[in-house]
């Protein structure tokens, strides 16, 4: 037998030796070279499956969300090709990247008269779902006997709707621009309530008590302040606009103002996103706001310039590429390796999918609501995915070492994966003739109206 001193010693000899080393280098290099090629034509192949997709969605409605989500579970999850450790602080700056830009991008295809008419029901669907959900899932929290704040922090994480699942969703269905306007609104601001009331929560949970005063201030300042201040940016970016227009290579700088406003909103503590999201909606309505706003004929003579069909058709192929990224890094994120999690997760979906009919019927069914199509009603019901804010909302209580940390976590990204699920399988059922949808029906057609349940009972 040789002894293990020797070995060693024909070791070190071997690994000391230049020749050796440069080996040793060049295979590593080799290797390195190899997977970055893999990894080059991977995104070559995902760009191109991503259009294939939504071909699919647009002919067999089989939602691309959900196809772009199982490509990251198996990648991740299922054969850990890939991490999210992997990916580092990389991946919270790219997520952040495609909420403004999807943001900003469907603020530019909404008008001041849409949301007008679509104000009051997005209002009441945002408050009413928010503390709807906040609340079940605190009740659901102390059936399994965990403390009371620590599930209205939950509740409070999975109280909105995330912009990257509803906005492309939205723009790929046939609804109403009111209804899509309040789903796309409803997205938006949500995640501010969400924010605010988490972080309230978990400020409580540390310290022993809540300041509701504070709470109530922070929201306001992060609705209207936020704005604001987008709106105003827009304005000033209009006449700006058609001098950037002469510089050359200057079409990505309008999305590069577009990230300068939600920073300086981020840095005051206000809302980012909705900052974003008005900057979109000024950038849109800038010729209304300079036929009747006095104050901006006074301020500039000229006429702002707006968006020309090149830079929205530019910033959508923008979202199309972020958003196909987005979906796959949420699914190479999901973890599967423990069950109870997972299972408090499902349980937790279902009650909000079930919920979400009736909170629906409060908001947006009323004698007012009557001139909204029955299929608007359906999508809103069918529509309650988690996302973005829920995500980075999760890895918080363990980041802060709160009691049940990770469990929070793992449950939040497991209502996220089922919620996008459901979500990607309800709304193309919901569109056609079946049982299903008949049920749905059912629960916004009125009792009095005998031809319609007659209608729906031949059906």
């Amino acid at each position: 037998m040789i002894p293990q001193d020797s070995i060693q010693q024909v070791i070190d000899s071997v690994i000391s030796n230049p020749a050796a080393q440069e080996v040793v280098q060049q295979s590593a290099n080799a290797d390195a070279s190899s997977n970055t090629g893999l990894v080059i034509a991977f995104i070559g192949l995902l760009i191109f499956a991503a259009h294939l997709f939504t071909e699919i969605f647009s002919r067999k409605r089989i939602p691309d969300v959900l196809l772009l989500m199982v490509i990251g579970l198996i990648i991740g999850p299922v054969f850990h090709l890939v991490k999210p450790e992997d990916l580092g602080s990389v991946a919270s700056v790219f997520t952040t990247i495609t909420l403004v830009i999807i943001l900003f991008e469907s603020g530019t295809e909404l008008n001041f008269n849409t949301l007008l008419n679509s104000i009051r029901g997005t209002a009441k669907l945002t408050l009413i779902n928010f503390f709807a959900t906040m609340i079940i899932v605190a009740l659901l929290g102390l059936i399994v006997k965990v403390d009371f704040l620590t599930s209205l922090m939950l509740g409070a994480i999975l109280g909105g709707t995330s912009s990257a699942v509803v906005i492309p969703l939205v723009s790929q269905l046939k609804i109403s621009q009111k209804g899509g306007t309040i789903l796309i609104l409803e997205s938006a601001f949500s995640d501010v309530l969400c924010i605010v009331f988490a972080w309230a929560f978990m400020q409580a949970i540390l310290s022993g008590s809540m300041n509701v005063g504070r709470v109530i201030g922070e929201i306001l300042s992060s609705f209207i302040l936020a704005t604001v201040i987008g709106v105003i940016a827009a304005i000033l970016w209009s006449y700006v606009l058609e001098r950037v227009r002469h510089v050359k290579n200057s079409i990505l700088t309008t999305p590069a103002f577009v990230f300068i406003v939600y920073g300086f909103n981020e840095w005051l503590g206000f809302s980012g996103a909705i900052a974003a999201l008005a900057f979109g909606i000024g950038m849109a309505n800038i010729d209304s706001m300079y036929k009747n706003g006095l104050i901006i004929k006074r301020m500039f003579q000229n006429e702002p310039a707006k968006l020309n069909e090149t830079e929205k058709q530019l910033f959508s192929e923008v979202v199309f590429l972020l958003k196909t990224f987005f979906f796959v890094y949420i699914g190479v994120s999901i973890k599967l390796d423990q069950f109870m999690p997972i299972l408090i997760g499902l349980v937790i979906t279902l009650v909000l999918f079930a919920i979400r009919i009736p909170i629906v019927k409060l908001s947006v069914h009323s004698k007012k609501d009557e001139n909204m199509p029955l299929e608007d009603k359906l999508f809103m019901s069918g529509i309650v995915p988690k996302g973005l804010a829920a995500a980075v909302l999760a890895t918080i209580p363990l980041q802060k070492g709160l009691a049940g940390g990770e469990t929070i976590q793992n449950v939040v990204f497991a209502v996220i994966l089922f919620s996008i699920v459901f979500t990607s399988i309800l709304v193309p059922v919901l569109e056609k003739e079946n049982a299903l949808s008949r049920l749905y029906k059912r629960c916004f057609t009125p009792k009095k109206d005998p031809s319609i349940t007659e209608l729906l009972d031949q059906e």
